[in-house]
């Protein structure tokens, strides 16, 4: 343990702890620009500079690790005009006008320099070189108003081992973008928003369906349904003061009502829709496997993250096979829409605009995807991000805190706990496991509460294993069977998790997720999400499934009616034509 003081306040801490943890532990916090919380730190930004008592200089507070009988000061009027310069020559370069920009009022540089009292820039310098990027159907790049933190490369290297983001050049010259300052739709980006998350200014954001959605909502002749994934309620909140990870499901639903769409769905009734079919699914293949030897690829993988079909597809086409043939939720949901709900609406589909608000900027990907047109038309038309939702909400001056609790509309609003744990990496396989356990076994899943404990959490890479004994005779084959499962978050950790497949670890299912704790840390939600958030909002999901009587995809008497009414039964030729498609290998241009 090392002893030190911040600001004449004595402290213990673990050696290796920076001093900027360590002013967090005694409550002072220091600024930063390019630090992100259990990454190593780059030291780029220069706002966190401290002065620390016989040193030659001021240090890098996110950097510097603590040593015994330090004594480190962080205000000091050295201090504080240090930081005041940094943040000015910031602002000089920087290209935008606050009041117009995406992230007015949501900008780290406009807040630090508002706590530092910046009122003028003293410094009227070169701008830097604008490049404006509107490729991808989800992602916007604005480089006039990047302040080179390094943020972006980080997540994109470092945690999603994906690589489309680096410095290119030198000096006041370089960019932050892809190789040769190239467009992101020219190289292996997975559209998964993580840059966008963690960019503290409006350099990359999202791009914005709001208009789009108004202009359907307006329009007289359109019918407009909206669906809402399970990670949203557990986030919205967060936009409008709330602690991170509390449940506003109901409020959310009257916001969406008032907005002025004609139904508000749930994503989470095709979530179990999604168990059902990828369950099933999931068992044949394990059948083939077992009783006729057949080459069937196993394991399988989940396939609802669409940052991860991108992923698969650039890096490990030979693995495509391995993923389930069903479409996410959202395009489950929107593929419906515009057929079953049609039908017993008595809409014309082609008049139908399917809104999806998704915490993930990369469902605006999925929802272009040539793929996803199984209805006769797109299935979903526009996706809304968390952040786009309360700016919706914010335009229509709607007072969110003060709003009363409504209900989802029906026949697609109904859902089991099973669905709410979408959100939560580990809570697709859980919930998969719920229903195939039971349909095999004709039991209950014997652990507490229903959880997979062994799957829940942050950890990176989680593995659970299960005996399933099969009591009906077509399941017989399972005997003594040990069915063995992998929970993935972090595309960084998907790679990992590859290669110990191909190493000849043996697992029959595994659920991967694009983003850090699963949707709850989607690229789309609101910022800044530490572990700390994640874990919020992890918890308030699971409180969310274990408040509900139906906590089983299988027991959802709308999923029943469903299949008893217009599917007939999970992987019908109707199943497929609607709610399975297949991937491709993808080069880059």
């Amino acid at each position: 343990m090392i002893n030190l003081t911040v600001n004449g306040i004595e402290i213990q801490v673990s050696d290796g702890t920076t001093i900027l943890q360590a002013a967090a532990k005694v409550g002072v916090n220091i600024p930063t620009l390019c630090h992100i919380p259990g990454k190593d730190p780059k030291g780029a930004c220069r706002v966190c500079l401290v002065e620390v008592k016989n040193a030659r200089s001021l240090v890098a507070s996110c950097a510097m690790p603590v040593a015994e009988g330090m004594k480190v000061f962080t205000s000091t009027k050295k201090v504080r005009d240090a930081r005041k310069m940094v943040v000015e020559l910031m602002l000089s370069e920087h290209d935008g006008d606050c009041k117009t920009c995406e992230r007015n009022n949501d900008c780290e540089l406009q807040e630090i320099a508002r706590n530092l009292g910046v009122e003028d820039i003293r410094f009227n310098g070169q701008k830097a070189k604008h490049i404006f990027d509107a490729s991808t159907p989800a992602l916007i790049r604005d480089n006039g108003k990047c302040i080179k933190c390094r943020r972006c490369v980080t997540v994109c290297n470092e945690m999603q081992n994906v690589g489309a983001l680096f410095p290119q050049g030198r000096g006041f010259d370089s960019v932050i973008g892809p190789a040769f300052e190239l467009n992101l739709d020219t190289v292996a980006c997975v559209q998964c928003g993580q840059c966008a998350a963690v960019c503290p200014v409006g350099a990359i954001y999202e791009k914005s369906h709001i208009e789009h959605v108004w202009n359907a909502i307006d329009n007289p002749d359109k019918y407009v349904v909206v669906q809402t994934a399970p990670a949203i309620r557990a986030a919205l909140g967060e936009c409008f003061g709330y602690e991170a990870g509390t449940l506003v499901t109901g409020k959310m639903v009257t916001a969406l009502k008032q907005i002025g769409f004609d139904k508000v769905f749930d994503t989470n009734f095709t979530a179990d829709l999604t168990i059902m079919e990828e369950g099933t699914e999931f068992l044949v293949r394990l059948k083939d496997k077992l009783i006729n030897n057949s080459d069937v690829s196993l394991p399988q993988f989940t396939s609802c993250s669409p940052g991860w079909i991108n992923y698969v597809e650039y890096f490990y086409p030979e693995m495509l096979s391995n993923v389930s043939s069903c479409k996410s939720p959202q395009q489950m949901f929107g593929a419906l829409a515009k057929s079953y709900f049609a039908k017993k609406q008595g809409v014309d589909p082609k008049d139908i605009i399917v809104v999806s608000v998704m915490p993930c900027t990369a469902k605006k990907f999925e929802a272009e995807r040539p793929e996803m047109n199984s209805s006769g038309y797109q299935d979903v038309d526009y996706v809304l991000t968390t952040r786009e939702l309360a700016r919706m909400i914010n335009q229509a001056g709607i007072e969110f805190t003060t709003l009363t609790d409504s209900e989802m509309d029906n026949p697609m609003g109904v859902s089991s706990g099973a669905a709410d744990i979408f959100a939560n990496t580990g809570g697709v396989m859980e919930a998969a496991v719920r229903t195939v356990y039971e349909i095999v076994t004709g039991s209950e899943l014997p652990t507490e509460n229903l959880h997979l404990e062994p799957l829940m959490g942050l950890d990176g890479i989680k593995t659970a294993s299960l005996l399933v004994n099969g009591t009906k005779p077509e399941w017989s084959f399972l005997e003594g069977v040990e069915l063995k499962v992998a929970v993935v978050h972090g595309l960084g950790n998907t790679a990992q998790l590859i290669k110990r497949i191909k190493d000849g670890e043996v697992f029959h299912f595994v659920e991967v997720m694009t983003c850090p704790g699963g949707c709850i840390g989607g690229g789309g939600q609101p910022r800044f999400t530490t572990n700390d958030v994640r874990a919020k909002r992890i918890s308030a999901i699971y409180k969310e499934d274990e408040g509900k009587k139906l906590r089983k995809s299988h027991e959802n008497p709308d999923i029943i009616e469903l299949y008893s009414e217009f599917l007939e039964k999970p992987l019908s030729h109707l199943s497929h034509k609607l709610l399975h498609t297949k991937y491709s290998h993808k080069e880059v241009n």
